[in-house]
C-alpha cells in the first residue's frame, strides 16, 4: 500500500450514479414483432450486442479485412493533442456507448472531463464498464445512462462547474448504422444536448473501393456471418423463437447508390418461424435486412451535421483516406 505524506492533500476520488432515460427504450419483443411484420423483414442492429454478440464484434474489430477500428485509432493516437485542443479539457463528455474502448480511455485521460456520461440500451453493459472505468479513473465521476440513443433521448442536467463545454462523443462509425432521416434526427437531438458552443466528435467511415468494403463485411474467417445470425440466436433464446440457424445465410453486400454496406439474413428455404402466438412466413430467398452502415464523403457528412446546426471545425484524416474524424461546433 502505498504511503500518503503527511500533510498531503488526498486525491479527489470520483463518484458513479445510473440513471434512466427521460424517454424508455422500447422493448425488445415489441422491436421484433413489429420489424419481422413489415414487407421487407428487418431487425434493429442495436439487438447485436447481448454478451455473445459483443464478444463476436470484439474479434471482428481485431480482423484483418476490418479496418474502421483500427484506422480510427490510429488517427486518435496520432492526434490526441489536437482533439483535446478542440473538445477542451474540463469538458463534460457524453459518449453513446458503454465507453471503455481504447479510443474511449484514450480521450478520457486526454480529456479528464469534470463530467463523463456514457449512454447505452444495457445495464449490464454500462454497469461493467462503470465498474473497469472507475478503478482505472479513481478521479472519473461518472454519471451513466440507460438509454435508447437512436430513439428521441433526453439527458438529466448534471451539476458541473458552470461555464464547462459540452461534448459529444460518438465513435466507431455507429452513425453510419442509422438511415439518412435517423441520422439527421440524431444529429439534430445531439446539437440540443451540447447547446450553442458545444461540440461534437464523430468518427465517419468514408466512401471506398467496394471489394475494400466487401471484404470488411464478408471476412474469410466467417465471423462477421456468426455475429449476424447471433441475432436469431438471441431472439430464440429471449422470446422463446423457433429459428433455424442453419436456414439462414449472412449475406453482406455494397449498395452503391445508396452508399451503403447492407446486411441481411437470407432464408435458404420456404419455412415459418413462430415467435409466441405469432406466426412468420418466409420464402426461399426472401431475406432479413439486420443492418445497415452508411459511408459518406467529408463534403457529404458535413452538409448532413449543417441542416442540424453543427459547422465542421476539424478534421482528421488518414492518408489512404479510410476513415474520417470530425470536430463539429455547435451553432
Amino acid at each position: 500500500m502505498a504511503r500518503i505524506q503527511r500533510g498531503a492533500r488526498p486525491a479527489k476520488l470520483g463518484r458513479t450514479r445510473f440513471y434512466g432515460s427521460v424517454v424508455p427504450a422500447d422493448s425488445f419483443r415489441e422491436d421484433v414483432i413489429e420489424g419481422l411484420s413489415q414487407a421487407q423483414k428487418a431487425l434493429p442492429p442495436k439487438y447485436f450486442y447481448d454478451a455473445q454478440g459483443s464478444r463476436l464484434f470484439d474479434r471482428i474489430c481485431r480482423l484483418e479485412e476490418y479496418y474502421p477500428t483500427r484506422a480510427e485509432l490510429a488517427l486518435t493516437r496520432a492526434h490526441l493533442a489536437d482533439i483535446a485542443r478542440f473538445a477542451g479539457r474540463g469538458c463534460e463528455l457524453i459518449e453513446y456507448g458503454s465507453g471503455e474502448g481504447l479510443k474511449s480511455r484514450l480521450l478520457l485521460r486526454a480529456l479528464r472531463p469534470s463530467v463523463y456520461v456514457p449512454v447505452d440500451i444495457s445495464h449490464s453493459a454500462l454497469a461493467g464498464a462503470a465498474e473497469r472505468l472507475s478503478r482505472e479513473f479513481s478521479w472519473l465521476h461518472i454519471f451513466a445512462v440507460v438509454g435508447d440513443f437512436s430513439q428521441p433521448l433526453r439527458l438529466p442536467v448534471f451539476r458541473a462547474r458552470a461555464g464547462r463545454r459540452r461534448v459529444v462523443y460518438f465513435p466507431g462509425s455507429t452513425i453510419g448504422n442509422l438511415t439518412f432521416q435517423e441520422a439527421q434526427a440524431f444529429l439534430a437531438m445531439s446539437r440540443a444536448q451540447v447547446g450553442a458552443g458545444g461540440a461534437m466528435l464523430i468518427g465517419v467511415d468514408v466512401k471506398k473501393d467496394a471489394n475494400v468494403l466487401h471484404a470488411a463485411y464478408n471476412d474469410a474467417q466467417g465471423i462477421t456471418a456468426r455475429f449476424n445470425l447471433n441475432l436469431l440466436a438471441r431472439v430464440n433464446r429471449e422470446l422463446g423463437a423457433d429459428f433455424d440457424l442453419r436456414r439462414f445465410r449472412h449475406y453482406a453486400f455494397y449498395n452503391a447508390p445508396l452508399g451503403r454496406i447492407e446486411m441481411h439474413l437470407v432464408s435458404l428455404a420456404r419455412q415459418a418461424v413462430r415467435i409466441g402466438r405469432h406466426r412468420f412466413e418466409f420464402d426461399r430467398g426472401e431475406t432479413i435486412h439486420t443492418e445497415n452502415s452508411c459511408k459518406y464523403s467529408v463534403e457529404e457528412f458535413r452538409a448532413l451535421a449543417a441542416e442540424a446546426g453543427f459547422q465542421g471545425a476539424k478534421l482528421w484524416q488518414d492518408r489512404q483516406g479510410q476513415f474520417s474524424l470530425h470536430g463539429l461546433v455547435a451553432d
